[in-house]
């Protein structure tokens, strides 16, 4: 009995011992599952996203600048004003550039003329051309036709009349010196009576007639004569003509290079038809640039013509912002963007609406660091140097919803964090 008391104690002991070994070990247990659950969530909230505060709201600004140069006759829009694709902004004094259109197009009607008159002449030189043509040849036809005749009846009064008449005059001649040698012996006889005075007239008569027929005779050589000079003037007339249908000839035929110099000259005119429309057009695009409306849909931002003022081309005259097509430039150093990729979504926080979040996705990265871009980009020397951690721009485009009341504007300062898991 004794022995069973005194080792009690020691077992409570021992029980008192081992519960106070199990507290600690499940004090240890929740301190570690806490520690395990901060390290998770510390995690998750830095390691999963990377932030910056170096981004800034960019967009498609665009400026409106004349092209051409005059006083503003009519201002439709003002400053901070809403202005949809199409509406009218400014318009310049348009009379001499609708002067000048004018005259581009009278003279466009003009080349257009000459160049129908030109084609007609083509078509007038071909056709009058070939029947000048063919007029030269029937007359040269004709005038070789006559000369052949001429000639023909040149040899014919030379050959045949004239040696008919020559001959014809010998004989004669010979009949009157033989009647008049008979008229001459026979007179003497009339005066002894040898012969009766009826003898003698009839040698009388016939020495008349003979002498007449001699006399005819001779008429009729000058006449032949007069024939031969006659034909041999109309064969020399009709060389004449037929060297002058020739030459009529040859001049037509010449005509007909005058059809390509024709068609030449209408091509030029149909160049200078090309030159005239091309002038109108150019005019009447200086006319319409004298009425300038806007490009883009969009908030008119910082105005600076005024109805009166004089403008110039390149002029900055306004500027319009698209509201709806803003974007975030985010500036994060290069040791944070190696799991960042185009498509993940992105939070942006804006101090001007509080810190109110914005949806937003990568759209992309840019090629080259932002100082790299810079005007003067920055020259590292060969020899040691301080390596700067670079940053790199991330376009990142902002998601609108119907229930965006808050409208974030480029130049605007804000925070951005992509979340990269």
């Amino acid at each position: 009995m004794a022995t069973t008391e005194i080792a009690r104690p020691e077992t409570d002991s021992q029980a008192s011992h081992l519960t106070s070994i199990r507290n600690w070990n499940q004090i240890i247990l929740v301190g570690s599952g806490a520690i395990a659950v901060i390290v998770l969530i510390g995690w998750f909230l830095f390691a999963s996203s990377v932030k910056t505060n170096d981004a800034q709201v960019d967009g498609h600004i665009t400026t409106i600048s004349p092209r051409v140069s005059g006083n503003v006759v009519n201002l439709w829009v003002d400053d901070n004003r809403e202005v949809h694709e199409g509406d009218p902004l400014v318009e310049i004094d348009p009379r001499d550039y609708q002067a000048a259109y004018d005259q581009a197009k009278a003279a466009y009607d003009v080349a257009l003329a000459e160049a129908q008159s030109a084609k007609v002449n083509i078509s007038l030189t071909r056709d009058t051309t070939l029947s000048s043509t063919e007029g030269s040849v029937d007359a040269r036809l004709v005038s070789q036709a006559d000369l052949v005749r001429s000639q023909t009846v040149y040899q014919q009064s030379a050959t045949a009349s004239l040696e008919a008449a020559k001959a014809n005059l010998e004989a004669k001649r010979a009949t009157n010196v033989r009647a008049q040698a008979d008229l001459k012996r026979y007179r003497p006889l009339l005066a002894t009576g040898d012969v009766s005075q009826y003898q003698f007239d009839a040698i009388e008569a016939t020495a008349r007639v003979a002498e007449s027929e001699y006399l005819a005779a001779q008429q009729q050589v000058l006449g032949a004569q007069e024939s031969v000079e006659i034909a041999k003037a109309q064969t020399t007339a009709a060389q004449h003509q037929l060297s002058r249908s020739d030459a009529m000839l040859k001049e037509s035929r010449a005509q007909l290079e005058l059809v390509p110099i024709r068609e030449a000259q209408y091509k030029s005119a149909l160049a200078a038809v090309e030159r005239a429309r091309a002038t109108e057009e150019a005019a009447a695009l200086f006319l319409s640039y004298t009425h300038l409306v806007a490009p883009v849909s969009g908030q008119v931002t910082q105005r600076t013509v005024e109805v009166g003022q004089y403008v110039s081309p390149g002029q900055l005259l306004m500027t319009l912002v698209p509201l709806d097509r803003i974007y975030v430039t985010a500036n994060f150093k290069e040791t944070q963007l190696a799991n960042v990729r185009p498509g993940q979504r992105a939070t942006i926080s804006a101090d001007m609406y509080g810190g109110r979040k914005f949806e937003g996705v990568v759209d992309s990265i840019a090629g080259a660091t932002g100082s790299r871009q810079a005007l003067l980009p920055p020259q590292n020397a060969t020899g040691n140097f301080v390596k700067v951690v670079q940053r790199i721009p991330v376009k990142i485009l902002i998601q609108r919803t119907a229930q965006t009341d808050a409208v974030l504007r480029p130049g605007m300062n804000v925070e951005v964090a992509i979340h990269v898991r």
